[in-house]
């Protein structure tokens, strides 16, 4: 996983890097701004000077997280246009959310690491912002506007199949039934493909659509970094 505390000042990246270390070991509920200061090595007011208050400190660490997974399937998708194909795009998003542990507890409401921020209305936002299947929600419509999807369907139809194959495969991914399988991810290709119908497009079609989502999810990510109580840098792709 990406570092976090990346674009920040010395010591508010320490910060940040500390409490992610406790949260994952502890939860946050056995997480406190005082246990942040002591295994950053700083006074407890100067964590206050970056974070009004835990929550604020900790959501961070999830924002920056959701910021990391979209930095990276962005970067992927600019550099090898043909990811944004479905039967690619959707195998590849699985692995990669797989490594952002803050993403998968939002994603999966855990309210031992979360504590209140399970209820809090900005980590809602973050995951309809760039939760794994929001991503592949927002792109869709573009799929079906360049011939990588069929479009005999409602979007809100195939909106709801889609992302009901897609949150399970994200159950199954490494569980009993995909260790039984050699290839798990041409599985995971066929199915999508099999509910999306052949990919049409033509290269100009499939260089068009990955620049569309390119925007797209950088568009979502403005919003996360809007979040922020301490900004990120942002990337121009």
């Amino acid at each position: 996983m990406p570092d976090p505390s990346e674009s920040l000042p010395p010591k508010a990246a320490r910060i940040l890097a500390a409490a992610g270390e406790l949260l994952l070991a502890r939860g946050s509920k056995g997480v406190t701004i005082a246990d942040v200061a002591r295994k950053g090595h700083i006074g407890k007011g100067t964590v206050y000077l970056y974070w009004k208050t835990k929550e604020d400190l900790l959501l961070d660490l999830l924002c920056r997280d959701f910021l990391a997974l979209a930095d990276e399937v962005i970067s992927a998708v600019a550099a090898n246009h043909e990811l944004i194909r479905p039967s690619r795009l959707c195998p590849n998003l699985l692995h990669v959310a797989a490594a952002h542990p803050y993403v998968l507890a939002v994603r999966s409401n855990d309210a031992e690491l979360l504590g209140v921020l399970t209820d809090d209305a900005r980590s809602a936002t973050l995951l309809d912002a760039l939760g794994p299947d929001a991503m592949v929600r927002r792109i869709l419509p573009i799929w079906r506007t360049y011939d990588l999807a069929r479009t005999d369907w409602s979007v809100a139809d195939q909106a709801l199949a889609v992302d009901s194959l897609f949150s399970g495969f994200v159950m199954v991914a490494g569980g009993c039934s995909a260790r039984q399988v050699e290839d798990p991810d041409r599985v995971f290709a066929a199915s999508f493909t099999a509910l999306l119908g052949p990919e049409r497009a033509a290269p100009e079609q499939v260089e068009a659509a990955a620049a569309e989502a390119v925007r797209a999810l950088g568009e979502q990510s403005a919003v996360v970094r809007g979040l922020l109580s301490q900004p990120a840098a942002s990337t121009d792709y």
